[in-house]
Parts: C-alpha cells; structure tokens; sequence
C-alpha cells in the first residue's frame, strides 16, 4: 500500500523549525537539556509550548502554574489567531533583531515576545469579559518582563519589541500589524480622560528607544519615530519625526522602516 503524503495545510513550518532547533540545542548543550524539552519537545505544537512557557514565567504563590496554563490552553483552543500572531511574531523577530539566529530564541528567552504572548491571552481574556483575570495577567506580566500593557489595547500581529524594558501601552492603544519598537517607549495619554486617549501606531512603524507617543494622535503607516522622541501631534504616513516635542525632519527613508530597523535620517532643509 502507498503511502499517504502529508497534507500539505497541515504543516506548520514555525513549529517544525523550532523543533529542530531544540534538537540540535540539546545535542550542542547537553545540560539544557531538560530545560528544552520541558519547553518544546515535551508538546505537540506551539500553542501547547506557549501555554507551557508562559504558565512558568507567570505562576507566583497567588496563582499556580498549573492553573495559568490551563486558562492560556483555553485561550488558544478558543481563538486560532493567537498562535496566527505568534507565528508572525516569532518570524518578525528572526527578520528584524540581528541577535536573533534562530526561531527558538523568542520562545525560551526573549521577554518581548514572551511578554506579548502573555498580553495576548490577557487580551483575549478581556475580550471574553473576564475581566479581572485579564488584569491579573496585565500585573504579572509587569512585575515580571517590566512590560506594562493594558488588555484592552489592540495590538497586530508580526510584533517585535527589542529589549523590552519599560514598554506601556495604554487601554485604548491600537498597534497595527508588523511594528517594530524598542525599549523605554511609552505609547500613553495625556491627562485623566476616560474615554479613547491613546496614540494609534499604523502598519510597519518603527518606535526608537525612549520615545513617548501621547494622547489620542495617529502614526501614520511606515513613519519613524527617533529614540527619545515626545510625539504630541499626528504624524503623517511615510515620514520621520525627531525632538521634544517631535517634529517631521524628513520622510522615512525606507518603504518598510520597522522592517529595516535603520534608525539613521537624513534632517530636511
């Protein structure tokens, strides 16, 4: 009898990748070997291993870790998206971080993406109307990556968040798909508003470190925005805005900045 081929719809080159990855890893570094296979080679897709890993990253003596991996299961079980962003994630990361050599890297170490994932859950937990877990996950996922990202917030998917140390993001936040920013950015309001009040980043945006992008103001799509930037106007499609408070110093120099992670500009006459 024949062999039947596989169903090529049925392949997921992510995961695959990642699983070869962790093979040769144990074999180059034998005593990370529990750890790996703990993480990655004891599941059956990535789902499976970031609910794994984001329960172990979030556990603490007020909610075990059996428990948040049960509530991160349902949350990928439930909405197929997710891991659909967690793909695009990943590959976002291997493309744009030049410290990133392999798809296994974001998984087991990088708090970024780890922290993303996290949000994502927390998000979809917010969209469900649970509320208080959501906000329970908001918390730790600050007091342990130092990433504050409120669960409302709206965020696309091939994300990636280099360093990630001290990112917020707002409640009424929206990111679009395929930006990249690094740490210390501050995507925040302006006051005690209570209704939409924070910045609205468009596809393939590339945020330096330490800027500050504030109120209820749009990033048009493929912009720049330099390190340490306080952005407090809207800021138009394809162009480069720098200072305190930022101003247009040129276009973008690029057709995909988050993508080319080049952070030089050419000042305008």
């Amino acid at each position: 009898m024949a062999k039947r081929r596989p169903d090529l719809a049925s392949v997921d080159p992510v995961w695959h990748r990642i699983t070869e990855e962790a093979r040769m890893a144990v074999a180059d570094e034998p005593l990370l070997g529990g750890l790996v296979h703990a993480c990655v080679l004891h599941h059956g897709s990535l789902e499976q291993a970031l609910a794994y890993r984001i329960a172990q990253k979030l556990a603490s003596g007020e909610m075990s870790e059996q428990l948040v991996r049960e509530i991160a299961d349902e949350a990928y079980a439930a909405d197929p998206g997710l891991g659909q962003a967690a793909r695009a994630d990943i590959v976002a990361v291997y493309d744009r971080d030049p410290a990133c050599h392999r798809f296994l890297q974001p998984l087991l170490y990088f708090k970024g993406f780890q922290a993303v994932q996290a949000y994502r859950v927390g998000n979809w937990l917010w969209r469900e109307g649970r509320r208080d877990l959501a906000y329970f996950i908001q918390m730790r996922v600050s007091e342990v990556f130092g990433v504050d990202i409120h669960p409302a917030a709206r965020i696309g998917q091939g994300i990636m968040i280099d360093h990630a140390h001290s990112i917020v993001i707002g409640e009424t936040a929206v990111v679009g798909d395929n930006v990249s920013m690094l740490h210390s950015v501050t995507l925040g309001g302006t006051g005690k508003e209570e209704e939409d009040r924070h910045p609205k980043i468009g596809d393939g945006v590339l945020i330096g470190a330490g800027a500050k992008v504030l109120g209820n103001i749009r990033v048009g799509a493929c912009s720049r925005v330099a390190a340490g930037s306080v952005v407090l106007e809207e800021v138009p499609p394809c162009t480069t805005v720098a200072g305190i408070p930022a101003r247009i110093v040129g276009e973008a120099g690029c057709a995909q900045p988050a993508r080319s992670m080049d952070h030089r500009f050419v000042r305008r006459d």
